[in-house]
């Protein structure tokens, strides 16, 4: 419980320390808002990026896992091989 309250208080400095440092820093406000609103876009399109592939990998994933259920539970052998095909390729999407 120590470590957590510790750790808590050491990041809630350094965010505070980084606050006043950037608004004390010797260019002007304009100019350190307009940086800090271009990195915080960067960021964002970044992490939206991550998001999207990561949620593409997992859709064809399940997609695969579908494919794969379909093909053991068919009647018919065309079926359960064009199953185990689409689940072959989804799978290779997702890697």
């Amino acid at each position: 419980m120590k470590v957590g309250r510790l750790l808590t208080g050491l990041v809630s400095g350094a965010a505070v320390g980084a606050a006043l440092g950037l608004l004390f820093a010797p260019k002007k406000g304009a100019d350190t808002r307009k940086k800090i609103t271009e990195t915080s876009d960067n960021y964002l399109k970044g992490a939206k990026g991550r998001f999207d592939e990561f949620s593409d990998n997992l859709n064809h994933k399940v997609e695969a896992l579908k494919d794969k259920s379909k093909a053991k539970f068919t009647n018919s052998k065309s079926e359960e091989a064009i199953n185990k095909a689409k689940a072959e390729i989804h799978e290779m999407k997702a890697s």
